[in-house]
């Protein structure tokens, strides 16, 4: 049995406009909060995720091991609240729990990700899953790209959740 592979690439943007994004096709957001637990499970540490919007949450477990630096094995399985709270209690130490609103729309037959947090005014983050590490990516109109950090593993939520990243842009 393969294991499942998520093939993904990632930007550092400007701050976007929701209303520009709002003009895309598909366009939709959810609330997030992320929390990285010492709980492991498939030779990986654990994230946990509360998401949805206006009192409605779903609630997940993922585990991603890194393959290259833009492929990863990722296992992801929903749980239920109770299970959420009981693995909240494994938080793991030196880790903050991340907020953010993902907005997400489609372009060119891209499903985009734009992750805006409360911690930055001036910058967000983009993402687009592929199928293979050498897909074109188009630039959607609606994003003002700074710099690819796919390759870049400050940039990785795991690691903003240790330390907010505040350089200029």
């Amino acid at each position: 049995m393969s294991e499942p592979l998520e093939i993904e690439r990632k930007w550092l943007i400007r701050f976007p406009s929701v209303e520009e994004m709002q003009k895309m096709d598909n366009y939709n957001f959810t609330e997030i909060e992320q929390t990285y637990t010492s709980h492991m499970e498939h030779n990986a540490y654990g994230r946990i995720r509360k998401r949805g919007k206006k009192g409605c949450y779903t609630y997940t477990k993922t585990f991603k091991r890194k393959i290259s630096d833009l492929t990863r094995v990722e296992y992801e399985e929903e749980i239920t609240q109770e299970e959420y709270l009981e693995l909240l209690k494994k938080k793991k130490k030196g880790f903050n729990t991340i907020s953010k609103v993902r907005h997400t729309f489609v372009y060119m037959g891209f499903t985009y990700e734009i992750d805006v947090f409360p911690f930055w005014k001036d910058r967000a983050f983009m993402e687009c899953e592929v199928k293979s590490e050498d897909t074109q990516i188009p630039v959607p109109p609606c994003v003002e790209i700074i710099k690819e950090v796919s390759f870049d593993d400050r940039y990785r939520n795991s690691c903003l959740a240790q330390v907010i990243i505040t350089e200029e842009i």
